[in-house]
């Protein structure tokens, strides 16, 4: 077996829940290795253990307990690549100082996710799209880049519809989500507003799966990507589900395709990161259920250590054509596990 010296890693963020799963799934990784974990001023200097609630599964702190937290700048935190889990307004101004000194920043925040020159990237569906890189390199001179996970919610639902778009082209979308607390963040709902409840607002979320879906499934030209001409409508929901997020999703494709020919569509699909064998890429990425109640999130959404979006129902649509059942999790896939895909495939690549 090749043995690899692994590239050392920095974390943004590493005290919250995104930074805890970061922490989690880099503790084993074969290429890659936790070099800083980095948070706030008020956490600098402390141990992980004492700055940190651990909230996750498995072993607490990842193995980390004693590693002590640096200021999330970089004099203190620098790394070949870094793993963003900040929110926006700390994104904005950190990355691209880390981006300028020559760091590859794989970010979870939407502060630059529809910059032009930023790769919105899924490695399923838009690999070519680190080509974008070069745009970073001559249009800010800086020698590292950023790459942005797309929303949480368009992650899911772009992985569904990337082997569809390939097979017929997708032309009109209308998705309904019914999203779990967990994407609000910790502590996230109140209990009193979530429990026996369905919150129909999320802020900014059907803009953000409404922008970031063309631009995921457009393609890269001399002057940026050019956005795929598709209509979609989001509407998103707040459930009480803790980890997962399901999509009820229709969907107009060219030719009017019959439901058996979406779903071998979709049991055909072998993207990039699978034929790669990247370490964190689920063997199936789309996995489909027969069975008429199915996918559901307490059965399904851990399955591939949350990698995997799973789509069930797939049958006619009287308004656009076909209708399916779409769940994917939303903080494995659509967030720590997602970012750490892409630098998966960015070392596939040679970028580093």
């Amino acid at each position: 077996m090749t043995q690899y010296i692994k590239i050392p890693v920095t974390v943004l963020g590493a005290t919250g829940v995104v930074g805890q799963r970061f922490v989690r799934r880099l503790a084993n990784h074969p290429l890659f290795i936790i070099q800083h974990l980095a948070a706030s001023e008020r956490s600098s200097g402390k141990r992980y253990r004492e700055a940190c609630a651990w909230r996750l599964d498995g072993e607490p702190y990842g193995g980390l307990s004693e590693h002590v937290l640096v200021d999330g700048d970089t004099d203190h935190a620098m790394s070949p690549i870094v793993f963003s889990a900040l929110d926006t307004g700390p994104a904005s101004e950190l990355e691209p100082k880390f981006a300028e000194k020559g760091a590859l920043v794989f970010s979870n925040a939407s502060a630059f996710r529809m910059a032009k020159e930023v790769p919105l990237l899924v490695p399923e569906v838009n690999p070519d799209h680190l080509r974008l890189i070069e745009f970073q390199h001559r249009h800010h001179g800086w020698k590292g880049a950023i790459l942005c996970n797309p929303n949480c919610t368009a992650t899911v639902l772009v992985m569904a519809l990337a082997p569809l778009h390939q097979a017929f082209g997708v032309e009109q979308v209308f998705m309904t989500s019914m999203q779990a607390v967990s994407g609000a963040n910790y502590p996230g709902v109140s209990s009193l507003d979530i429990l026996g409840n369905v919150v129909p607002f999320i802020r900014n979320e059907e803009e953000k799966v409404e922008e970031e879906l063309p631009k995921m499934l457009g393609r890269v030209t001399p002057e940026g990507v050019e956005m795929a001409a598709i209509t979609i409508s989001a509407l998103c929901h707040r459930v009480p589900v803790l980890e997962g997020h399901t999509e009820a999703v229709s969907v107009k494709l060219h030719g009017n395709p019959t439901p058996k020919q979406v779903r071998e569509a979709l049991r055909a699909w072998k993207p990039e990161p699978q034929q790669l064998g990247l370490p964190s890429a689920p063997p199936m990425p789309i996995r489909i259920h027969d069975a008429e109640d199915r996918p559901q999130v307490r059965r399904d959404v851990e399955c591939d250590g949350g990698m995997s979006v799973h789509v069930g129902r797939i049958r006619p649509c009287p308004l656009l054509g076909i209708k399916f059942t779409l769940l994917g999790h939303n903080t494995e896939r659509g967030a720590a596990g997602g970012s750490i895909l892409n630098a998966e495939l960015a070392h596939a690549k040679g970028l580093l």
